[in-house]
């Protein structure tokens, strides 16, 4: 026992080594949301709260709330699109014998292989002759349709480690197919389907380049176009220390998000039926 822990020593430190830059830039962004500490000193100075007056005050940066309603909205559309069509789509590609499934699965991943900014002039293209350019529901859909394959890919991963016996037992007891993959099969990938919800929450979360391009009104604004327009100096007295409360304010919920769910999560990387 004693050997073996000493032999992990070298990872222990090899990971403490790799993370403190991390922990030392976070704990900067936190200290000096709440101090007036001036940019490039190292010590914080007095504590402070008027970083945070862009909560109260929508003339300091805009309508703070409005936006985190848009991001919420998006994020959390891209959740029920992504797990419903992933959780049928995903079943289909593992059970039915579809014809062209071979073709269909490798056309999945060439799809998920396509950077987003190589599809925005056709997806501009298709959105303005839909009238659904400049909209919310438009970036979702979008983003929706580029995160599928990937959530069906993994959703058949989980689905591949479900016996077929307890599949077959359904059938024979006189249950539909819809019933047993409804009551039998759906229980067994709920690790699945709960790591690929928080995913596609953060993915909706985080996504920057299709708002920004695809709907640039003010009015459908998520957090990370705001939080890009905060950025922007547009004088020499411009707060950094603002920029970074901001920057706090976006991270804070998919960091407790991550925390709450981390062990779901890690399991959207192997697949498998066990939570």
């Amino acid at each position: 026992m004693q050997t073996k822990n000493f032999a992990s020593w070298p990872i222990v430190l090899v990971l403490t080594a790799i993370s403190l830059p991390l922990a030392i830039m976070y704990a900067s962004l936190v200290i000096d949301s709440f101090t007036n500490t001036p940019a490039g000193a190292v010590l914080p100075n007095e504590f402070t709260l008027e970083h945070w007056a862009f909560l109260v005050d929508p003339t300091i940066t805009g309508n703070v709330w409005t936006v985190t309603f848009n991001t919420l909205i998006f994020a959390f559309t891209m959740v029920v699109v992504v797990l419903s069509v992933s959780a049928t789509g995903g079943y289909a590609m593992s059970r039915l014998n579809l014809p062209y499934r071979r073709f269909f699965l490798a056309g999945i991943l060439v799809m998920h292989a396509f950077p987003s900014v190589t599809l925005i002039i056709g997806v501009f293209l298709v959105l303005q002759f839909a009238g659904l350019y400049d909209t919310l529901i438009g970036v979702i859909l979008v983003k929706a349709a580029l995160t599928l394959p990937f959530g069906v890919w993994i959703m058949k991963g989980f689905y591949d480690a479900v016996p077929w016996e307890i599949e077959m037992a359904g059938l024979q007891d006189g249950a539909d197919r819809f019933t047993v993959w409804r009551r039998l099969i759906l229980p067994q990938v709920k690790p699945g389907l709960v790591a690929l919800g928080v995913f596609a929450f953060i993915d909706g979360w985080g996504e920057f380049l299709l708002p920004r391009i695809l709907a640039p009104t003010t009015e459908f604004q998520v957090l990370s176009v705001y939080l890009n327009n905060v950025s922007v100096p547009d004088s020499v007295d411009y707060d950094f220390n603002l920029f970074k409360s901001v920057g706090l304010f976006y991270t804070l919920p998919i960091l407790i998000l991550f925390i709450v769910f981390q062990n779901r999560l890690m399991n959207i990387f192997g697949g498998g039926t066990k939570g």
